[in-house]
Order: C-alpha cells, then sequence, then structure tokens
C-alpha cells in the first residue's frame, strides 16, 4: 500500500498519457558546436560528481551524452541558488524556464544551454519535469528546515526524483509502471546526500532532517552545531538510513523496465550512492568532521556484481 508522501509524489509526476518516444537522429549528425556543447557537459560532470560520470560512461554514446547535459543544466541550475549573487538569482532561474520551453532558443555562448534545449527535444522529455527541477532548487531560497518526513519528500521529489523521470526518457522505458520506482530512486539519492552533508548543510544555514523526527530521538540543532556523535545520535542516524535503503529495494523492479541498453547505468548510479549509507556507519555516524564517499576502487569493484544482478532482473523482467 502506497503511503500518503508516495500519493503525493505520484500526482506530482503526473499520468503520462503515452509511452515516450524514441529519441531523434543523434547530435552527431548535427554541427561540430554542438558537439562541442555536449563535451562541456562531459566536462562538467567529470569534475563535480566522479559517480554519476562513471555510472553514465556504461550507457552508449548518445545516451550517455544526453544523461550528462541533464547533469550539467542540474548542477548549473544548483549553482544559481548557491553560488550567485541574491539579488541575480531569481532572474537566472527564470531564463532557466524560459530555456525549458519548447520554442526556446539558447544563447550560442552557454554550452549548458545549447545541449539541454537539444536533449530535451531529441529525447521528448516532459517539460513540467524540468520546471519542476529548477523551482525545487529554489526552494532552498526560501525554506531552510522540513519538519515531517512528508515535508522533506516534497523537496526530494523536486530536486531529484525529477532527475530520475528525465532521465528515464533519455535511457528508454517500456511501462508507465516504471514512474513510482524512479520517483522512490530519487528520494533515496536526496536522502543520501542529506545524510551525508548534515555538517556542510548546518554550516551553510539549512537543516533538512525532519525536525519532527529530531525531537523524537532527543536531538536537537545544538547537536548539529556541536557535532555531537552520541547514543541517541547514532540511534537517529540508523533510523534514517534504514529507511533510506528500503526506498533503495524498493525502486530496484523499476530498472529491469528500463532499456537492456540503460540498466547496468542507471543500477550503478543508485548502488554508488547506497554505498555511502555504508561509509556513513564504518564512520559510526559521523557527518560532521568528514564527507562519506566511496573510493574509486570500491566504486569499480562494484560494476561485476551489478553487471550479473541487472541481466538477472532483465531475464526475470522478461519472462514476467
Amino acid at each position: 500500500m502506497q503511503s500518503h508522501w508516495e500519493k503525493n509524489l505520484l500526482a506530482l509526476a503526473g499520468d503520462q498519457p503515452h509511452l515516450p518516444r524514441r529519441p531523434v537522429v543523434s547530435y552527431w549528425a548535427a554541427d561540430a558546436s554542438l558537439g562541442a556543447a555536449y563535451r562541456q557537459c562531459a566536462i562538467i560532470t567529470a569534475r563535480h560528481s566522479k559517480s554519476f560520470h562513471l555510472a553514465s560512461q556504461l550507457l552508449p554514446e548518445p545516451k550517455r551524452q544526453a544523461v550528462r547535459a541533464l547533469y550539467a543544466f542540474c548542477r548549473t541550475v544548483d549553482d544559481v541558488v548557491d553560488a550567485s549573487d541574491a539579488g541575480d538569482r531569481a532572474d537566472q532561474l527564470d531564463r532557466w524556464r524560459e530555456l525549458c520551453k519548447y520554442d526556446a532558443c539558447p544563447p550560442d555562448d552557454d554550452a549548458v544551454a545549447v545541449a539541454w534545449t537539444d536533449t530535451l527535444a531529441r529525447c521528448h522529455i516532459p517539460r513540467h519535469y524540468a520546471i519542476q527541477l529548477i523551482d525545487g532548487v529554489a526552494r532552498d531560497l526560501t525554506t531552510r528546515r522540513y519538519e515531517t518526513f512528508e515535508d522533506l519528500s516534497m523537496y526530494c521529489y523536486g530536486v531529484a526524483s525529477t532527475v530520475g523521470l528525465m532521465s528515464m526518457y533519455i535511457v528508454g522505458f517500456q511501462s508507465r509502471e516504471a514512474i513510482p520506482y524512479a520517483i522512490k530512486l530519487g528520494v533515496a539519492l536526496q536522502m543520501t546526500n542529506i545524510l551525508r552533508d548534515v555538517g556542510e548543510d548546518y554550516r551553510n544555514g539549512r537543516v533538512y532532517l525532519p525536525r519532527e523526527e529530531m525531537r523524537s530521538f532527543g536531538i536537537d540543532e545544538a547537536d548539529l552545531s556541536s557535532g555531537r556523535v552520541n547514543p541517541g545520535w547514532r540511534e537517529f542516524m540508523r533510523f534514517q538510513i534504514e529507511r533510506t535503503r528500503s526506498l533503495y529495494a524498493e525502486s530496484e523492479p523499476g530498472i529491469s523496465m528500463l532499456d537492456p541498453d540503460g540498466q547496468l547505468a542507471i543500477a550503478a548510479a543508485a548502488d554508488l550512492y547506497r554505498g555511502i549509507l555504508d561509509v556513513i556507519e564504518r564512520n559510526d555516524y559521523d557527518v560532521f568532521s568528514s564527507r562519506a564517499s566511496l573510493s574509486a576502487w570500491e566504486k569499480l569493484r562494484r560494476i561485476p556484481r551489478l553487471f550479473f544482478q541487472t541481466h538477472r532482473l532483465s531475464r526475470q523482467g522478461a519472462r514476467a
């Protein structure tokens, strides 16, 4: 049975009346400037997310370049909120909203905008998902605390589930039944970000952890300020990690609903992030003094297992 928060997020995603159309001819058949724009998006992806860059490497080239354009779009919009002058933020976000419209004409000197508008059009990505992502990121301008997990799940949908939904149109999917799984995976990924970055977010004036749940474990913001790792904090983090792992597990059936040549990449992206939870535990739940991350070797050694796992799930899906 779906929880109330899951039903709310499904309503936000909307019911897509048709299965996605296949992407039109690859940008490699177009002009050199478009290819250069995609290469710049690949550079941005490699610079800011080694895990996403590695996972996307497992996709066929046209899909790989498109998901990196998606990442560069998300990264750029996020940077507007985190790095821009306060007076300019709303105007820049409005500019990106305009670029997500069907008749948008990106400026030639903005590589991310050029590649992203091309990806939107070629992959037939529903434009409202891109707008929802911008609106989700914009929440950080006005909302710095969340009272309940249901409240937080709305934020997670805006900044992460929308990415999963847009990725589905790039990777390809067989059934609209995949949509709830993409939403749930997005919430799991964002919760992993939140749990990893508690200390950094607090120093930046933001607390994403649900205050209702903090109170139930006897945690307050003084604990975050001092970076206190005590029995109450460990219990609180165990609860958060257990729920997040459950979300990862519940999202797994959706991978077999994707096109076969994209399943390994999505499984890898999920598993590399899920591994961050293991590192948090290994660090005794201290998310204040260091940032949990997997080493390059820890990432690479997961890929063979994922290959066989996704192959098995794909065969089970085909028999079903």
